[in-house]
C-alpha cells in the first residue's frame, strides 16, 4: 500500500495510564431481530433513523488519560501507517453516509502500548484491537501489526489496514444505532444465541471493511494506485488467521462452535470477499443471510 507522505488523520492520539479497572463492554456482537434488520434497512434507504435503544456504556464513567505525542520516536512508522489508514476511512465513510443523506461522526483512533484505559474500562494489549461504542474510539496496540506477521502469519501493511478497517466497520454499526439494540438484546437471550448474533455484527464489520478496501482500490496517489499487487491478499490472510475456529484449533486443539463470536476463518474471508467484490451497503446484510459461509 502506498502510504507514505499522504493525509494523516488529525483525530489520533496515543495514550498511556490505567486506572486498574478491566475491559468491560467493547464487543461487538451481531444480530438478526426484526427492529435490528429493520435500522439497516432504513439506512440502506436514505431514510431517517431516529434514535435508537438503551445507549451502549451509557452509565460507565470515563477514565482519566495522560496524552502523549502521537510523533514520539518509538513505532514511528506504525503511527504514521495507522494515521493515513484512518485519514482514508474517514474520506470513505463520510463520502458514503453523504450519499444518504446521513451525517456521519469521524470516531478516534487511540494508540497505545502495554495497556490503556477507555470508556468502556481497561484494556491490556493482550485483548488486541478493538472499538468501544461508548466513546466512539478505536483503539489499536502498536505492536500489534508485529504480533499479526509473527503469531498469525498475516504479513505486509495492508493486513494491518484490514484490522483498523474492521474495527471502524464497528463504528459505522454504532452510527446506525445496532450496537446499542444488540446490548439491548444481550439482556434477553442465552449466551450461546447472543454468540450467534455476535458472528453476524463482526462478518458484516468485514464486510465493510471489503467495502473500504474496493474504494481505496480505486484510489490514486501521487498519480499512483494506492493499493499494491498482493495487499487484497494480506488483508484476505489475516482474515483468515483470526476466524475463530482457526484460534481455537491452535490454542486449545479443537473447536466450539457454540462459543464463535467473530465467525469461522471461511466466513470472514467470503464476507471480505464480498464487500470489496461489490463496494455496497446493500449486499452486506448479514442478518438475514442463511448461509454464512456463502457457499456456491
Amino acid at each position: 500500500m502506498r502510504w507514505r507522505g499522504g493525509r494523516q488523520s488529525s483525530n489520533v492520539e496515543e495514550r498511556s495510564g490505567s486506572s486498574g479497572r478491566s475491559i468491560g463492554k467493547i464487543a461487538s456482537g451481531g444480530g438478526i431481530g426484526v427492529f435490528l434488520i429493520a435500522v439497516v434497512v432504513f439506512f440502506l434507504s436514505g431514510g431517517d433513523l431516529g434514535t435508537v435503544m438503551d445507549s451502549l456504556g451509557g452509565d460507565i464513567t470515563p477514565a482519566t488519560y495522560e496524552t502523549e505525542n502521537v510523533s514520539s520516536k518509538e513505532y514511528t512508522d506504525e503511527k504514521e501507517f495507522a494515521a493515513v489508514v484512518f485519514a482514508h476511512l474517514e474520506d470513505y465513510w463520510n463520502e458514503e453516509f453523504d450519499k444518504r443523506g446521513q451525517s456521519y461522526q469521524n470516531p478516534k483512533l487511540v494508540l497505545f502500548t502495554d495497556s490503556v484505559d477507555s470508556a468502556c474500562g481497561q484494556a491490556s494489549a493482550q485483548i488486541g484491537p478493538f472499538y468501544c461504542p461508548a466513546d466512539q474510539n478505536v483503539y489499536l496496540d502498536l505492536s500489534f501489526a508485529n504480533e499479526l506477521s509473527s503469531s498469525y502469519g498475516a504479513t505486509g501493511d495492508y493486513a494491518m489496514a484490514y484490522v483498523i478497517a474492521h474495527e471502524v466497520g464497528h463504528h459505522v454499526q454504532n452510527q446506525l444505532g445496532i450496537t446499542d439494540q444488540l446490548n439491548a438484546l444481550r439482556k434477553r437471550v442465552s449466551e450461546t444465541e447472543y454468540n450467534q448474533y455476535s458472528v453476524r455484527l463482526e462478518l458484516q464489520a468485514d464486510y465493510l471493511a471489503g467495502c473500504f478496501s474496493k474504494y481505496l482500490a480505486e484510489q490514486t496517489y501521487q498519480e499512483q494506485p494506492i493499493l499494491e499487487a498482493g495487499d487484497i491478499a494480506e488483508a484476505i490472510t489475516a482474515a483468515n488467521a483470526i476466524g475463530d475456529d482457526t484460534l481455537q484449533k491452535e490454542y486449545q486443539g479443537y473447536v466450539v462452535p457454540d462459543s464463535f463470536t467473530h465467525g469461522t476463518s471461511q466466513q470472514r474471508t467470503s464476507w471480505f470477499k464480498r464487500g470489496y467484490k461489490y463496494g455496497d451497503l446493500e449486499h452486506g446484510d448479514t442478518f438475514n443471510e442463511k448461509d454464512l459461509d456463502l457457499a456456491a
